[in-house]
């Protein structure tokens, strides 16, 4: 058991609900759609999570074989404010390349076992959703392709989190693609990439030091930067809107207008950390848990994690709201 839990932690567990929210929404979104299949619901979601796990610890491989982390300390050194932490178990010995590639291989072999159980229950169609999104995943951080160090990682993002997961589950769970999970497939999926672009805007000095382009150099400076911030933030909220006027979405998706404030507030202190604008970050009550926020604010990295749990909050808000909204649809048909 401990050795599960020390690789769990190694696999990012802390990223889970970018996947699993996206996930559940799906499942939320397809029960009240009418025919659903439960026991396909329950191996999607189990699939997901150990195909995001195994993802991140294959990408702490790829990055091992690279020297990212030995990177990262060198521009630490030189006065580069960026995240320094990247697969400490392998610098530190209590693992080797070895074990994380066994590791990995276990979680995803886990993943596909759910897949073909899913593809045996709702027809094998669906496996095509899962080829694409693991097509998909390697190609973020797997050579030759490496897209996530070449402007789109956060393309594959989108791609990966939010309209093939989401619209996967959605047909394997009732056997069909509707309008709804189409357009809310979309907004989630900005939001998922929100949180992996707001990281990139505090990272892009790294990022270009260690070869790596993402969407925030691809935009070409401060401004660029956070007109797509305002984008990925506030498209969300304009898909909702459209989607409700158009009678495609139920009017009770508005209540995730109510996470609004914080995009609000996001965009406006990625502006001020671009025009290096800095000012006292203070988490508040509205912006949803933040941790231990005293150890964040001791190491240092208050600066970094206010916004990342923010964009986080936001996704996972949204989301929650939105399984809330279909649970009870459900329950009142």
């Amino acid at each position: 058991m401990n050795k599960f839990v020390f690789w769990l932690n190694n696999a990012r567990n802390i990223s889970l609900p970018q996947s699993l929210l996206p996930a559940f929404t799906a499942v939320a979104v397809a029960g009240a759609s009418g025919s659903f299949g439960w026991i396909q619901a329950v191996l999607c979601v189990i699939g997901v999570a150990f195909a995001h796990l195994g993802l991140n610890l294959a990408d702490d491989y790829f990055d091992y074989q690279v020297g990212s982390a030995e990177v990262r300390k060198k521009h630490a050194s030189e006065g580069v404010r960026a995240r320094m932490v990247k697969y400490p178990y392998l610098t530190d010995g209590t693992a080797t390349p070895g074990e994380l590639a066994l590791v990995c291989c276990i979680f995803l072999a886990v993943a596909v076992a759910c897949g073909v159980a899913v593809a045996f229950l709702s027809g094998w169609k669906v496996l095509w959703f899962a080829l694409a999104g693991a097509v998909v995943g390697y190609t973020y951080s797997g050579a030759p392709f490496r897209l996530g160090f070449r402007y789109l990682g956060e393309l594959i993002i989108f791609l990966m989190f939010g309209p093939l997961l989401m619209t996967g589950i959605y047909f394997a769970c009732t056997g069909a693609v509707s309008y709804d999970i189409v357009l809310i497939s979309i907004a989630v999926g900005f939001l998922v990439t929100n949180i992996v672009y707001s990281h990139s805007i505090m990272d892009a000095e790294h990022d270009i030091k260690e070869g790596k382009r993402t969407m925030a150099h691809l935009m070409g400076g401060r401004k660029g930067q956070i007109v797509l911030s305002a984008v990925f933030n506030i498209a969300p909220y304009v898909l909702v809107i459209s989607g409700v006027a158009a009678g495609v979405l139920h009017w009770a998706y508005l209540f995730t207008l109510l996470t609004l404030p914080m995009a609000i507030w996001l965009v406006g202190s990625l502006n001020d950390f671009v025009n290096g604008r800095e000012t006292a970050l203070e988490p508040k009550p509205w912006m949803g848990p933040m941790g231990d926020w005293e150890a964040y604010r001791r190491s240092g990295m208050d600066w970094f994690l206010l916004r990342w749990l923010v964009a986080r909050n936001i996704d996972t808000f949204f989301c929650m709201i939105i399984i809330v909204v279909n649970i009870v649809l459900a329950i009142v048909k």
